[in-house]
């Protein structure tokens, strides 16, 4: 097996960002093989492209890349000759890949149904899931990748060890546990997005109360009750699941922005030979 594919997953295992670097298209004397990948991280090189300086130069762009954080796929076509040292002509396009990095940190309070439902969505996500409940017994046998179990009798006092920034998500068995996790939650208010289960109702009624704890409008006006996409209709686990699952994606994207393929479809025939671009498109 080749090396960028252990080295990829194990990066994505653990959450650090990488660059995926792709030979695109390949034309000269010295031909290298058309596909040929590496991994490039913040201090490590895995797998190779051909060596020489094509492959240093293309190490400093992903490097680059890296430092700034980027998140969109970046093609870059290199002219062989005296650029990169080489008295022939020809060309060569890579394709630049960010790996992201853990993209959110979520909480979920809530071992039932919808909870059994949503956590494997989020743990094949770029994300890192604390799944929290007081009851063992209403966790799978099978924890997903990526998924922190966590039993404890006090799961409000779990709010206090969240990271900075982490998507919150309350659903649990009790009305009054939910009430005082999100009164938790807000009092705390370093949240990227907090969603709370339940219906245009519950939440009258949870911001009545949270009224009298002195919390005020823009606070609570940061609680997402009912979550998840209103467009995904449905009632089952699995539908609320996947609509709860929606928003976040939604949300983070907005964040960390997205590559879309058809809007790049352009650029990359632009780069390729005519030979090529009916594959490319």
């Amino acid at each position: 097996m080749h090396q960028w594919i252990n080295a990829l997953a194990d990066h994505q295992s653990r959450g650090e960002a990488c660059v995926l670097v792709t030979i695109i298209e390949e034309r000269g004397s010295t031909p290298r093989n058309a596909g040929s990948k590496m991994v490039v991280s913040a201090s490590g090189l895995f797998d190779t492209i051909g060596g020489g300086h094509l492959e240093y130069k293309a190490l400093h762009i992903a490097r680059q890349m890296l430092e700034e954080q980027r998140t969109t796929p970046h093609l870059e076509r290199f002219s062989l000759g005296a650029s990169l040292g080489q008295c022939c002509g020809g060309a060569t396009v890579l394709l630049f890949e960010p790996m992201a990095a853990v993209q959110a940190q979520i909480a979920v309070f809530g071992a039932g149904h919808v909870g059994r439902a949503l956590v494997p969505l989020l743990a094949a996500l770029p994300c890192r899931v604390r799944w929290i409940d007081s009851r063992e017994q209403e966790f799978p046998e099978l924890i997903p990748n990526g998924v922190t179990k966590v039993v404890s009798e006090e799961p409000v006092d779990e709010v206090a060890d969240l990271p900075p920034g982490s998507y919150c998500i309350v659903m649990t068995h009790n009305h009054q546990l939910d009430l005082e996790l999100t009164a938790a939650i807000l009092k705390r208010n370093d949240f990227t997005w907090f969603g709370l289960i339940g219906s245009k109702t519950k939440r009258v009624k949870f911001e009545h109360r949270l009224r009298e704890r002195g919390f005020d409008e823009a606070v609570m006006a940061r609680m997402r009750c009912p979550m998840g996409l209103a467009e995904v209709k449905g009632k089952l686990p699995i539908e609320i699941a996947v609509s709860i699952a929606g928003e976040i994606i939604a949300t983070y994207n907005a964040c960390f922005g997205q590559h879309d393929a058809a809007a790049n479809a352009g650029p990359i025939a632009q780069l390729l030979p005519p030979s090529r671009r009916s594959q490319a498109i």
